[in-house]
């Protein structure tokens, strides 16, 4: 039976040390960090989101500048608001919730968004620098997975690791992250032929696909690393991550829970960038 990861308790260790270094932020005269959430629409998830964003704002001591916007705004306005959050010397860092509606185009929203104040490490900026092993604020869940995978002590340098999935906001960035960490990595994708045989060669494993289960517990290599950033509601009502945990378990070495697993370092690293981001800007009172 493999190890749990925490990532639950492993991510208020991270929140801990934020707020400590906020503590002496101020007992240095520095204003406390500002983060800027914008959340455009109703989806009820990403509702969800944004307020477990909110909360780790006050456990931290980041200042949260909340813009709530009706699902019918227009990408102009949208554009016109991260034009002001841009200039805004309060603000650090800018979240724009995503998925955002069909008729706003999510690459143009990014690309507004100044590169010092892209606490997500979407922009392209941003990912070019990971790219060129010379990150600043790195994208929060992939950069949150590092984390995990430094919890249990193990050298990572020159093991196998296997990316399922290639999105810009997840897969992409993981294997950057992976190679900067001496791995050699393998990236799949919905185009990738014999999956199966992939998987079984994972040192480490890092799945990022929202289809639930979609990796098989027998597939794992023994011993393996598995990190699963999956988190999918069945018609159960039962969460379920990508990987089919119970077999997958029995298998590994070390294996993430869904959840408790990724999801809350994904918002401790935001916490943590949103920290730097106001670390590397004129300090004001």
């Amino acid at each position: 039976m493999s190890k749990l990861i925490n990532g639950k308790a492993i991510a208020q260790n991270i929140l801990d040390e934020v707020h400590h270094q906020i503590i002496q932020r101020g007992q240095n005269g520095l204003r406390p960090p500002g983060l800027a959430v914008i959340l455009v629409g109703d989806d009820p998830a990403s509702q969800v989101y944004v307020n477990n964003k909110k909360k780790a704002c006050e456990q931290t001591g980041i200042v949260s500048f909340s813009h709530t916007l009706p699902g019918n705004t227009t990408e102009q306005e949208l554009l016109a608001l991260i034009d002001r959050l841009n200039q805004d010397a309060r603000v650090d860092g800018i979240l724009v919730q995503l998925p955002l509606p069909a008729h706003i185009d999510a690459t143009a929203i990014i690309e507004r968004i100044h590169p010092d104040k892209d606490v997500d490490g979407f922009h392209p900026y941003n990912l070019g620098r990971l790219a060129s092993r010379m990150p600043t604020l790195r994208p929060c869940t992939p950069f949150g997975v590092m984390k995990l995978l430094e919890s249990t002590g193990e050298d990572i340098r020159g093991k196998h690791a296997v990316v399922v999935g290639a999105s810009n906001h997840v897969g992409r960035p993981m294997g950057l992250e992976l190679l900067m960490a001496g791995c050699t990595v393998t990236t799949c994708h919905r185009f990738t032929r014999d999956l199966p045989a992939h998987v079984g060669r994972g040192d480490i494993l890092v799945v990022g696909v929202g289809k639930p289960e979609l990796v098989e517990g027998t597939w794992i290599k023994p011993g393996a690393m598995v990190i699963d950033i999956g988190i999918n509601r069945l018609s159960s009502g039962r969460l379920a991550g990508d990987v089919e945990f119970e077999p997958a378990a029995e298998r590994a070495g070390w294996i993430t829970p869904v959840p408790g697993g990724v999801g809350p370092m994904t918002v401790a690293m935001l916490m943590t960038n949103t920290l730097l981001a106001a670390q590397n800007h004129t300090p004001t009172s």
